[in-house]
């Protein structure tokens, strides 16, 4: 099977990122959130960029849908490069108290020169930025212990910004998605269409349902302490070893779905999104 061809709309990225420049000038800290289970495809080229001298604290989110032993070997593995991750569940709020801290603390050096300068301190200020549904939305309201922004699927659709106060010592902007406005690496697009962090993107349902498929294989061949060689026939009471991605999609349409093969990549990619495949990365550490 071919790679499929993932489309976007510049339109739509150029002008979030606009948004996001302007922005970049008021803050003090980034909050730079991936998906736990891609966190080297939710990882945007240009943020060593944007991030410049500022703080920047790296959240990884949607940690509940991963093994805790691969939160571990991240761990290790940023830890390794120089850098900290902070898990977080933020659907439900677990982590965002060491994210609210980590935030503070890195913001604390920008006081620091105010008061050198004489100037008084004032609140941290902090931007959450990631791509289109890796939750930030949902990050910012568990931050601010209240629903205060909307998520919104395509890249710099926005709600009107503004500063919310966290507590005395920290204020935070929420950003638009962010996406590169091209992605070469045509497996880290899929793996980003796969988990629905790609906003409005055009892409055809069965292919990436099948590369899911494959790529599944290719893991559990690779790690099978991580992802079990059972994950798709225990869902669907069908196994998948001797099939490419594409020939199951097609099998298991005609063995419970009749035939309707995009049914089939529908309820495959909703059930992996879902989580109902169980914890399941699709990205390990590199070795």
């Amino acid at each position: 099977m071919s790679s499929p061809p993932i489309q976007w709309y510049p339109g739509h990225i150029a002008k979030a990122e606009r948004q996001l420049l302007d922005q970049l000038k008021k803050v003090d800290v980034v909050l730079e959130v991936r998906d736990a289970r891609i966190p080297l495809s939710t990882h945007h080229p240009q943020m060593k960029q944007w991030v410049n001298n500022k703080g920047r604290v790296l959240v990884l989110n949607r940690m509940d849908m991963i093994p805790p032993r691969l939160r571990q070997q991240w761990t290790e593995w940023f830890d390794a490069n120089g850098e900290t991750p902070y898990f977080t569940d933020a659907q439900h709020g677990k982590g965002v108290d060491a994210v609210s801290q980590a935030a503070q603390a890195a913001g604390a050096q920008m006081n620091q020169r105010r008061r050198d300068r004489g100037m008084l301190p004032r609140p941290v200020r902090a931007v959450v930025i990631g791509f289109p549904n890796v939750g930030k939305s949902a990050l910012i309201n568990r931050l601010l212990k209240r629903r205060v922004v909307e998520s919104a699927r395509r890249p710099g659709v926005t709600r009107q910004l503004r500063w919310v106060r966290i507590s005395d010592e920290l204020e935070l902007l929420d950003a638009p998605g962010i996406l590169p406005s091209q992605l070469k690496d045509q497996m880290a697009a899929i793996k980003l269409a796969i988990c629905d962090d790609i906003g409005e993107a055009a892409y055809d349902n069965q292919r990436i349902a099948a590369a899911l498929v494959d790529l599944l294989k290719q893991l559990q061949a690779i790690a099978p302490n991580v992802v079990s060689e059972d994950v798709l026939r225990s869902r669907y009471d069908f196994a998948s070893e001797s099939l490419t991605g594409e020939s199951y999609i097609e099998a298991l349409s005609e063995h419970r779905y009749q035939s309707d093969r995009e049914k089939t990549a529908r309820q495959i990619l909703n059930d992996f999104r879902k989580g109902n495949l169980g914890a399941v990365p699709l990205e390990l550490p590199p070795q």
